[in-house]
């Protein structure tokens, strides 16, 4: 029933359909607009290096003769899934590490803690900065673990502040004594109790790892050629953005349209979820 009611919400909410027609368009655009495309983002033309966008090739080429569209669009598919497996880790962590400590309490709250304060005071992008060129030759996945390690502490600490309430409700206490096993009581009336919390969290998340994951690649730090991301045709575009605008123009407008997409479809279940946030 309040599944009903949120969805009645989310669709009434005009910045949550604006954001969802746009990426639903984002997400159709990277994953079949590659089809409609004469080119794989492999290939090559040796007669058109950096040729503007013409009938042949609709956004222009590369210094190197690819297709920018088909680059862009393989750009695009790359931040998307970065964004949504840092999304899925990240929020997971958060809602593990906070229930654990809140509803355990003691040391394994202290020590929990511990560890996610020395987190939040390290540079996580002086340490991705530093880590990252270590792992080039390694798999991708890898450059999302980092992105997560350090995107997960703060939502920790308000999960911990809830379980913290929701540890004494009664529903809680007769599980316990019924003796179902404490981390099943965690996975089954606690975390399940925070998914408005964690639904926010996780669609925030995605876009933040798009931006994060952009950033990286555009000081080299992120993906590594020969694979693309929306974050390296950006630096590779802003070097000639004024003599070869399209170079530039393409990947860094998907980009923006995705964040503001998701951002909007993140206010939009925020004010859903929580009907006195917005007031």
């Amino acid at each position: 029933m309040r599944s009903k009611v949120v969805l009645g919400r989310l669709l009434r909410n005009r910045q949550a359909r604006y954001g969802g027609i746009a990426l639903l368009l984002l997400i159709a655009l990277a994953y079949i607009g590659p089809y409609l495309g004469a080119y794989d983002w492999t290939d090559k033309d040796f007669l058109a290096f950096l040729s503007p966008p013409d009938a042949d090739h609709w956004w222009g080429t590369t210094s190197i003769g690819q297709d920018m569209y088909a680059v862009t669009l393989r750009g695009m598919q790359k931040s998307i899934v970065i964004g949504l497996l840092v999304a899925l880790f990240a929020t997971g962590l958060a809602a593990l590490v906070g229930a654990f400590a809140g509803y355990f309490g003691g040391w394994v709250d202290k020590l929990l803690m511990w560890g996610v304060d020395l987190l939040l005071v390290l540079p996580s992008f002086l340490i991705i900065a530093i880590i990252s060129p270590r792992l080039r030759g390694a798999s991708w996945l890898w450059f999302v673990v980092l992105l997560a390690a350090f995107a997960w502490m703060i939502t920790s600490r308000v999960v911990r502040s809830m379980t913290l309430s929701l540890r004494e409700r009664e529903y809680v206490q007769a599980a316990l004594y019924m003796g179902i096993p404490r981390w099943k009581i965690i996975l089954r009336h606690i975390v399940p109790n925070l998914s408005s919390l964690l639904i926010i969290d996780a669609t925030l998340n995605v876009s933040g790892a798009v931006i994060g994951e952009a950033a990286l690649s555009f000081f080299g730090f992120g993906i590594q050629p020969p694979d693309v991301s929306l974050g390296t045709l950006i630096a590779e575009g802003a070097r000639n953005a004024t003599g070869y605008p399209w170079l530039f123009a393409f990947p860094a407008g998907l980009l923006v349209l995705l964040v503001l997409a998701i951002n909007l479809i993140g206010d939009g279940l925020r004010d859903a979820l929580d009907p006195g946030s917005n007031s």
